[in-house]
């Protein structure tokens, strides 16, 4: 076997196999999972406190007056076409767009080059969503629409260099829409905004470490600064972040998983004892009945309809919750069939494959109450069937809780079930019945479930429902939580989390002969309040876009505003780093697609998808000429410029000119994790310690457990609505590619809410109305201008709309319980014509000039 490269530097950079062949991870095998669980880090419900105290709503419709810099996206109408909705995702068209973006944006040698080595077993990971890679056979395209929009971002020949910010003001990009924002070009030089600026303009890498230092060192406390993770970022650099910011001496490591699956490992660490999901790619191949819920693969994992479309082939039964009927969940053109003779036809006419068999149209935050009626079905099912609905085997040996579990369904009212869900009786015995005999089931969630407020209750329903079945641990069966960003579960998995387990902190200070903080830190919610509180000096963004992923947009901004120094490393402008503190430094980096040369030679970093895979990350492309550092470099120097001769320079400096010297301090910091740079190495990666997959609940008590959930009932006043805030097509996170929805038949407009005919009827309102729209929220309101009503099929009461145009509505305050996830799937609103509120608007900025 060769040496590891940290022990033999020529080794730096190889892909070869360093293990045996037999430990490949295999299609329909079960890889071992070794001893130890994988760190979940996540804090049961009653050992989590978050600030509870409320701020006052922000003037949303006057702020564009009072701060020249917008924080909000421009109001100005882009053009909107109405088509008719989709009812197939994918073919053709995505391969004709998959296209369009590589060879606009990148050029058509960059762009090729870097589709034909995405998802590769020697290639780089897609920086869009976490969906795994096949064990076995990958094709030559391995790769979906949206992964080639966000690689031929990547792989941009345009840059945005000292030039262009000295030709653009702050005030003026931010008037520039998300999307020429972020298609003015890959930033290429550190630069920096001094107190009274205007303009960002360059600055030396060193003495950006030194400003970052000096301001750090400068605080009362270390829990003056927030340092926030965007999960793009591999796993060697996120180490390194909380690494550094742990030994600087604090845990105010909030992160974009704070909103978006913090609600799953809250209920899933309790529950089955690991806060992930319990399936591989395999186990969707082998399933009977394939739930998915609040989920849109055909926009956000587009990979994921294959896997679906190979789970039908073999004799799936597939039930979609969703309030929407989106075109990915009704049925799937496969872009690979067109290689295969035998199907290209069907490819090229017809439907392709019909993805749901039973489609319940949810209203929003009904979940819970839909799967207590499935659940209730199927209790009077055993009634009837006794031994053959229930795994009574399984509950006695693997779980407790049962009793209680049953009596709270068998006492929920059929009633509340359909008042609450918007699911009739009998369309809930259909789903009952497709998974009264069954064991091979597994359900999938994303943000439509965890970013509710009843989020975390309504998986810990999934759960029940699971545990009821015996469906977990075995093949085909799990649970199933589809992740977002390319390493936003990897990135928890390294420490990145404001509420850290005792033992991991004890292993990290052990490795690197520190004192690490113990004090749980703030999450996203919480570090929003304190910086527009004026409690915080200090934001450091590791990529990402907070103020357009976040909640309540204005009081981010404020928040921002009243830093004195922001940070933000990224690869392209967006928004976010516009609105700043008194000094602002925008420091550009690497992204997966750019080659890495270090001292050792050509680097690597790896990142762990929604499965548990951890795998290889390695650049293709060379970077735009320009002064772009890695990530792993510009945390080392920052750490270093900071942390003096209170840290081991020497090792940083290792760490920076070898990442092979990461893996090995984090082979011994994290279990699962052994052998890393061996493991790295082997063709596809490997699997992490995954106990619920084999059965294995390391809950405090040993089971899995039940739980009793309490069923809340929604109460609107006459006239409100129910918001929830979705992609478009041409949109991944808070990445804007175009103004286009095709799936939904929306073109040329964002600034769009999808209304029920009888909604929009009641208030006056017809199809292409500009309309304005306000959020209540314990007495305090907010308001956004100039949107255009769309007529959709949503049920009656529920309205959605893309953020970050609908972001200003979210209530900072309003949060799912136990998780703190901002409630972005459950706004109430009211809707009036635009005309309704123009003497009102005039009042109130005639007032606000007169202050």
């Amino acid at each position: 076997m060769e040496k590891s490269p940290a022990e033999d530097p020529s080794q730096a950079g190889k892909t070869e196999q360093q293990g045996a062949e037999s430990n490949q991870p295999r299609s329909g095998e079960r890889p071992d999972q070794g001893a130890a669980p994988a760190p979940d880090h996540y804090t049961p419900a009653s050992q989590s406190h978050h600030d509870m105290s409320n701020i006052d709503a922000p003037d949303v419709p006057n702020a564009k007056y009072r701060h020249p810099i917008l924080a909000q996206p421009p109001e100005a109408l882009t053009g909107l076409k109405l088509k008719e909705q989709d009812r197939v995702a994918a073919g053709v068209t995505a391969v004709i767009k998959s296209m369009e973006f590589s060879w606009s944006e990148g050029g058509l040698q960059r762009g090729t080059k870097g589709l034909l080595r995405m998802n590769q077993k020697d290639g780089f990971d897609c920086s869009s969503c976490a969906w795994p890679d096949p064990d076995d056979h990958r094709s030559v395209a391995e790769f979906c629409e949206n992964g080639a929009k966000a690689t031929a971002s990547d792989a941009d020949d345009k840059a945005a260099g000292p030039e262009f910010f000295a030709k653009y003001s702050l005030a003026e990009l931010s008037r520039m829409t998300d999307r020429d924002q972020n298609n003015a070009g890959r930033l290429t030089h550190p630069m920096v905004k001094r107190p009274g600026d205007n303009h960002y303009s360059p600055i030396t890498w060193p003495d950006a470490f030194k400003i970052i230092g000096d301001e750090l060192n400068a605080l009362n406390s270390p829990d003056e600064a927030i340092f926030y993770t965007s999960g793009k970022v591999p796993n060697e650099p996120a180490f390194l972040f909380q690494l550094f910011a742990k030994q600087f001496g604090t845990n105010n490591l909030p992160d974009c998983s704070n909103m978006c699956h913090e609600s799953s490992g809250s209920a899933l660490s309790p529950t089955l004892g690991l806060g992930k999901g319990s399936v591989t790619l395999n186990d969707l191949h082998e399933a009977e009945v394939i739930l998915i819920i609040g989920q849109n693969p055909g926009t956000n994992h587009p990979r994921m309809l294959s896997a679906l479309q190979k789970a039908k082939r073999n004799g799936a039964k597939i039930i979609s919750v969703n309030p929407l009927i989106e075109a990915g969940l009704q049925n799937f053109k496969n872009p690979q069939d067109f290689m295969n003779p035998l199907r290209a036809l069907g490819a090229l006419i017809g439907d392709g494959t019909q993805i749901t068999d039973l489609f319940l149209q949810v209203r929003i935050d009904g979940d819970m109450a839909l799967l207590r009626g499935i659940m209730k079905h199927l209790f009077e099912a055993e009634e009837l069937n006794p031994g053959r609905v229930v795994d009574h085997g399984f509950i006695a040996e693997h779980t407790t809780g049962f009793e209680s579990f049953e009596q709270n369904i068998r006492n929920t009212s059929w009633e509340d079930i359909e008042s609450e869900s918007g699911i009739s009786r009998a369309q809930l015995l259909e789903a009952a019945n497709m998974l009264a005999t069954k064991q091979k089931i597994i359900t999938c969630w994303a943000m439509g479930v965890t970013q509710q407020r009843q989020g975390v209750q309504t998986i810990q329903e999934i759960v029940n429902l699971h545990l009821m079945k015996g469906a977990i641990g075995k093949p085909g069966a799990g649970t199933c939580p589809v992740r977002g960003h390319s390493n936003v579960q990897g990135d928890r998995t390294m420490g990145v989390w404001e509420k850290p387990a005792k033992e991991f902190q004890d292993s990290l200070g052990k490795e690197f002969n520190f004192s690490p903080p113990y004090e749980h830190g703030l999450d996203v919610v919480d570090s929003l309040k304190a910086m527009y509180r004026g409690q915080t000096k200090v934001y450091f963004s590791f990529g990402g876009n907070l103020l357009a992923a976040g909640p309540d947009t204005e009081v981010i901004a404020e928040g921002m505003r009243k830093q004195k120094l922001t940070v933000f490393v990224g690869t392209k402008l967006n928004r976010g780093h516009l609105v700043t503190g008194d000094t602002s430094l925008l420091l550009p980096c690497f992204t997966h697609l750019d080659i890495d040369m270090q001292k050792a030679g050509h680097q690597m970093t790896s990142c762990e998808n929604s499965m548990g895979v951890v795998s290889q990350n390695k650049g293709v492309l060379v970077p735009l000429p320009g002064q772009m550092m890695s990530e792993v470099a510009i945390i080392a120097g920052v750490a270093i410029a900071t942390l003096g001769d209170k840290t081991n320079i020497a090792d940083w400096v290792a760490m920076t000119e070898n990442y092979d010297v990461i893996r090995d301090h984090i082979s011994r910091v994290i279990p699962g994790f052994e052998d890393f740079n061996e493991k790295l190495r082997r063709p596809g990666g490997f699997y992490l310690p995954n106990g619920p997959r084999e059965r294995r609940f390391t809950t405090k008590n040993g089971k899995a457990n039940f739980s009793t959930t309490q069923l809340e009932k929604h109460h609107l006043e006459p006239g409100q609505l129910v918001l929830m805030t979705v992609r478009s097509h041409d949109q991944f996170n808070t990445t804007i590619y175009e103004y286009n929805d095709r799936y939904r038949g929306i073109q040329g407009e964002r600034r769009v809410l999808f209304m029920h005919r009888d909604d929009m009827a009641d208030r006056g309102i017809k199809a292409k109305d500009l309309i304005d729209i306000t959020s209540h929220f314990e007495g305090a309101e907010r308001t956004v201008e100039k949107f255009v009503a769309v007529p959709y099929d949503i049920p009656k009461g529920n309205v959605s709309a893309y953020f970050p145009e609908a972001n200003p509505l979210i209530p900072i305050n309003s949060v799912a319980k136990v998780s703190n996830t901002p409630t972005s799937k459950y706004v109430v609103v009211t809707v009036v014509p635009t005309a309704v509120n123009n003497e009102k608007r005039v009042k109130s900025r005639e007032a606000m000039m007169a202050e």
